[in-house]
């Protein structure tokens, strides 16, 4: 009998156990299930997971921390594209391709930090306000996406350098990526804000 009440005891502590760990998701878990909405998760998770703890479950700031991701690698990614316009001995097509990118990704970046401090006051709209806002970040990181295609596109003509044109495609491809997993969190927060269950700041 002693017997049988020790195993019963170990089962109910085992089973609370295992219903807490259910009930209860972890940090990690909230980005993990956010980013499934993502054209990119696994990339969305490895991207976000370090910012998990500070996002607490919370759709405004897991949207925001998207943005500041994107918004890290588009600067990054224009940083590069300015190293190459300085490339000496380049085709005047090339040239000029690469001073049109440093354009477009100028463009992306200015839209991408309109974006991070639209998101940032989000949670003092309601209603239309919201709607207008939200709407801003989305015109924007869409429009961030533009500009990144608009780049890339520049040099899809097949005469124009293998060596460089690589590279670029390369890193534009990541932010390309990031900025996608960004609109998508962003379009989610709006979802849910307007089904009533977005959590809460």
């Amino acid at each position: 009998m002693d017997k049988l009440i020790f195993y019963m005891l170990i089962f109910l502590i085992n089973f609370q156990y295992i219903t807490c760990v259910i009930t209860n998701p972890t940090p990690l878990d909230f980005v993990k299930t956010s980013c499934k909405t993502t054209r990119h998760p696994a990339l969305c998770i490895n991207s976000l997971s370090t910012y998990a703890v500070s996002i607490q479950g919370n759709d405004q700031r897991l949207a925001k921390a998207a943005i500041v991701v994107t918004l890290n690698n588009a600067k990054s990614a224009a940083t590069y594209v300015s190293k190459l316009a300085g490339t000496k001995n380049i085709k005047p097509r090339e040239s000029q391709a690469l001073k049109d990118c440093v354009s477009s990704m100028t463009n992306c970046v200015a839209s991408l930090t309109q974006s991070v401090q639209e998101l940032g006051k989000m949670a003092q709209f309601k209603a239309r306000d919201f709607d207008w806002h939200v709407n801003n970040v989305q015109t924007w990181v869409s429009s961030a996406l533009t500009n990144q295609n608009t780049c890339i596109g520049g040099f899809s003509d097949s005469s124009m350098n293998g060596q460089m044109k690589d590279a670029l495609n390369k890193k534009m491809s990541s932010v390309l990526q990031v900025t996608s997993n960004a609109l998508a969190l962003v379009n989610r927060f709006s979802d849910m804000r307007h089904k009533g269950v977005a959590h809460k700041p």
